[in-house]
């Protein structure tokens, strides 16, 4: 399996991923995303966690921190967002130019907002992107389930913005 230059990890935070509605199979995503982390760390490529600030997930307190279970470090790379792009009005294009960054492996929470949102910016910049399939978390919404609207991202994404691992 080729992994991409860098291993993108989207706001997979206690208050998105453990607030009052927990995420759809959260231990499955835990699983899922630190096996991709440790096959970027055995490479040696960069690991860059993005982290969601607003009114409910505010610097510094459990809401905006990354859950526990997942394996950060502190050489990891931390960008923090307030909008559901992750690359307006943040650093994250800096550190891929830094880095060199043709390709992006993205993962994370929460399916419909911000890994949609900055899926389509990173293809529309032109980096190539890939993902493990189900390696993009949600909760039930009122129109679709969790798994329904997994489903429906993933096959807009599949050969358009991303490729499948």
């Amino acid at each position: 399996m080729v992994l991409a230059d860098v291993l993108l990890i989207i706001d997979f935070q206690n208050g998105v991923c453990k607030g009052a509605t927990p995420v759809n199979n959260l231990t499955d995503y835990i699983h899922r995303i630190n096996k991709r982390i440790e096959l970027y760390r055995q490479s040696e490529k960069p690991i860059i966690f993005i982290q969601h600030n607003d009114d409910e997930l505010v610097k510094g307190q459990w809401n905006w921190s990354i859950i526990d279970e997942i394996n950060t470090k502190d050489n990891d790379y931390y960008v923090q967002k307030t909008h559901a792009n992750s690359f307006f009005k943040t650093n994250l294009k800096i550190i891929l130019d830094e880095n060199n960054v043709t390709s992006i492996e993205i993962c994370g929470a929460q399916t419909e907002f911000c890994v949609d949102t900055t899926i389509k910016m990173a293809h529309g910049l032109g980096y190539k992107l890939q993902m493990i399939h189900g390696a993009a978390a949600t909760l039930d919404n009122n129109y679709m389930d969790a798994e329904t609207t997994n489903s429906f991202y993933e096959n807009i994404w599949n050969h358009r913005f991303l490729e499948f691992v």
